[in-house]
């Protein structure tokens, strides 16, 4: 081989090379960045299941409170539950 056809190989052995480096530094960088995506996405969902937590809490609460209240007003509906509670009250029968 002459001077001229070693000093192209060599060039294109090097421009390969660079290449290479240049694809797996993409790749590496292309994967931290997935990462990175994929971390934040589950400290998302973490939160979200977390409020949605917190809001299924404070819905059984409001029905539990709901159920209690339609407790109270069906047994103030029916004139026996009137009578006690007018009873607690002081209210006074009068004949």
């Amino acid at each position: 081989m002459s001077d001229k056809q070693e000093k192209e190989s060599g060039i294109h052995a090097e421009k390969t090379r660079r290449i290479a480096i240049g694809t797996t530094v993409a790749g590496v960088l292309l994967l931290v960045f997935l990462l990175i995506v994929l971390i934040i996405q589950f400290a998302q969902m973490g939160v979200k299941n977390s409020e949605k937590r917190e809001l299924d809490r404070l819905i059984e609460e409001q029905q539990q409170s709901l159920a209690g209240e339609e407790a109270d007003l069906d047994d103030l509906v029916n004139g026996f539950g009137m009578f006690w509670k007018a009873l607690d009250y002081d209210y006074k029968y009068k004949d």
